[in-house]
């Protein structure tokens, strides 16, 4: 399986969402990057996406996006196969 990188923080019900969809395809260990408490880790997180907002999700080197993107791969059939590494 992959590995999975997702920025969050501690109060985010996207971020706790995208990781109980996560963990429902099989992830068992999630490296979480908490902005709220590093705030030199968001700076990193948006020169890298391009985006303000948590969670920002990788899969592998993959960037997934938010959790909306997250639900949306799901949905499609690309999740599994992603954290596959197919």
């Amino acid at each position: 399986m992959q590995a999975v990188t997702m920025y969050t923080t501690a109060v985010c019900p996207y971020c706790v969402q995208a990781k109980r969809i996560l963990q429902s395809r099989g992830v068992t260990q999630i490296d979480e990057i908490r902005v709220d408490a590093h705030p030199q880790e968001r700076q990193k997180m948006m020169e890298i996406t391009g985006r303000r907002t948590v969670p920002q999700i990788f899969i592998g080197a993959t960037h997934v996006g938010g959790c909306d993107d997250l639900m949306a791969l799901d949905s499609q059939g690309g999740l599994l196969p992603l954290l596959q590494g197919a």
